[in-house]
């Protein structure tokens, strides 16, 4: 589930989290947060308790990647990565510019580490 992060975001966490408990189909009409109507059958509805217990899960998911986002937005650009493993090779590359990154954001998300 780590490689689908954009499901955990704040706005969709609920919706997805009810969508893994009862399975798909799942009908239910929201308004911000807040369920306003199920259209399951009374068995498939999961308890609030339950919704919690998976968005909670699904936070803890998201913010163990945390470190991972942020050496995303710290990367140079793809061509530029390539120019430099052209130009001065895979080593400088890793030292010059990937290693410097992965310093900075550390995996057990302690960073920036400057």
């Amino acid at each position: 589930m780590a490689d689908n992060l954009w499901k955990y975001s704040p706005l969709n966490r609920r919706r997805w989290a009810i969508r893994a408990l009862v399975g798909s189909p799942c009908i239910f009409d929201m308004r911000g947060d807040e369920i306003i109507n199920w259209r399951e059958p009374e068995g498939k509805q999961p308890s609030d308790e339950d919704i919690e217990a998976k968005i909670a899960e699904y936070k803890a998911e998201w913010d163990a990647q945390d470190y991972a986002r942020n050496r995303k937005a710290d990367y140079p650009e793809w061509g530029d990565q390539l120019n430099k493993i052209y130009d001065d090779g895979v080593d400088k590359w890793k030292t010059e510019m990937v290693d410097p990154v992965k310093t900075k954001w550390p995996k057990d998300n302690s960073g920036p580490v400057e």
